[in-house]
């Protein structure tokens, strides 16, 4: 009949012998004791514990104890090492054994293995501690939208105690304009389906309205039936807050940049009347292009220009009604800020070149600009002009070409010029970062 028992079981006699014991109890122990071995007393674990990891001699131990008192002994928690060095947890009830003199024969132990469940109890202590101390709060709510549960970072946030809300409907927090983002959210969570980063308003308990980050996952029970939601909400009033105050020293930064901009080419335009109108120009063009590749930079919030977007930018005046004459094809590429003023000056003097001299000078003429990146971030750019004038070489380097060399090679990088009759081919190589 041992054997049979769902839980594992064992007998001493009055002094405290271990008698008979079933399979469970073995393997609770971990090792098959001899009935009525000497050695093995009081219990046929190998080592025991008590629940604050203290030794629990054998004679300590609660087995001991009802054979001296008669006492029963009922749900008390017990540590045992195995042979092997592994522990289990075992929950004890012990029962005295009485002759009909009522004098203590025996005991039988009857218990049970509790490990799994006091290492999932252990979990879900430590769980619910990160759950209490954390930052964010982490609220469940049941179908209905009962708030079932608030954490600490719950109160902080939104300002009610646990016992103010739990029972309560979660729609106080959510501002009257705002009520119908409830529904949609329960509908994807009876769906099964989670909501991650979701950015909205929601309302503090004396009426203060402030931003957040929703992440909300369905919470299922043992069947796999939704029956409620988890949530957790991140205020991130602050980071908004900030954002606003990076975009707007931003736009304060682009408008101090082109007043200084507007500033020099004033100063270029009241020159001293010997100075040339070509070159008023050649100095204006080039403030200009600086001036655009900065406004692409506080769009991207200074982490630089989007080449495509950078050549179509100062290929836009040349490239009129037909779609044909300003050719782009290349992949995406997002060039930091100082390669970016290279390549603009670079382009910039590609575009006056040839809008005075070469393809873009023509009613028929075409720019081809196409570029590559290499595995080692390489950058490879092509400008080819064709249909233009004939092309004769020029007879000495330009300014802008000098300036092309100088401002490419500081990056380490390398432009080539081959000035063919059909139309001038602009190699440029350069390293990114």
């Amino acid at each position: 009949m041992f054997e049979q028992l769902p839980f594992a079981i064992y007998v001493c006699d009055r002094d405290g012998f271990v008698l008979r014991y079933n399979r469970r109890a073995a393997e609770l122990w971990g090792r098959s004791p001899e009935p009525g071995h000497p050695d093995e007393r009081f219990c046929g674990s190998y080592r025991m514990f008590r629940p604050d990891g203290s030794p629990l001699p054998h004679h300590q131990c609660p087995m001991a104890d009802v054979l001296r008192t008669g006492v029963s002994v009922r749900d008390q928690e017990i540590h045992i090492e195995r042979p092997d060095g592994s522990r289990g947890i075992a929950l004890v009830d012990i029962e005295a054994i009485k002759d009909r003199g009522g004098n203590i024969v025996g005991a039988i132990n009857c218990f049970q293995d509790i490990s799994a469940r006091k290492r999932g109890e252990e979990a879900a202590l430590r769980l619910a501690a990160i759950i209490q101390s954390s930052d964010d709060a982490i609220i469940s709510k049941d179908l209905d939208g009962i708030v079932t549960s608030w954490n600490g970072g719950a109160e902080r946030i939104f300002g009610y105690l646990a016992e103010e809300i739990v029972g309560n409907p979660i729609a106080v927090l959510i501002p009257p304009d705002r009520q119908k983002e409830e529904a949609a959210i329960m509908g994807q969570i009876r769906r099964g389906q989670s909501v991650e980063h979701y950015e909205t308003v929601r309302q503090c308990k004396h009426g203060r309205l402030i931003d957040i980050s929703l992440t909300i996952s369905p919470v299922r029970n043992a069947q796999g039936k939704v029956v409620g939601a988890a949530k957790i909400a991140r205020n991130i009033t602050e980071h908004k807050r900030s954002q606003a105050q990076i975009v707007n020293l931003a736009r304060e930064a682009e408008h101090r940049t082109k007043n200084i901009l507007a500033t020099v080419l004033a100063t270029v335009r009241l020159s001293h009347s010997d100075t040339s109108d070509d070159l008023k120009r050649l100095i204006e063009g080039r403030i200009g292009a600086l001036a655009k590749v900065h406004t692409l930079f506080v769009e991207s919030r200074w982490e630089g220009a989007e080449l495509h977007r950078l050549v179509t930018q100062e290929l836009l005046a040349y490239s009129g009604e037909s779609e044909t004459r300003v050719r782009i094809d290349g992949p995406a590429v997002m060039l930091e800020p100082s390669t970016a003023q290279t390549a603009a000056i670079a382009l910039h003097e590609l575009a006056t070149n040839a809008a005075k001299y070469g393809s873009l000078s023509a009613a028929g003429g075409h720019v081809e600009i196409k570029w590559s990146l290499a595995a080692d971030r390489r950058l490879s750019l092509c400008w080819v002009e064709s249909e233009g004038p004939t092309v004769t070489p020029p007879t000495h380097r330009g300014f802008g070409t000098r300036i092309m060399e100088n401002m490419i090679g500081q990056f380490k990088g390398e432009v080539r010029f081959d000035w063919r009759a059909e139309g001038l081919t602009c190699e440029i190589a350069l390293p990114l970062a």
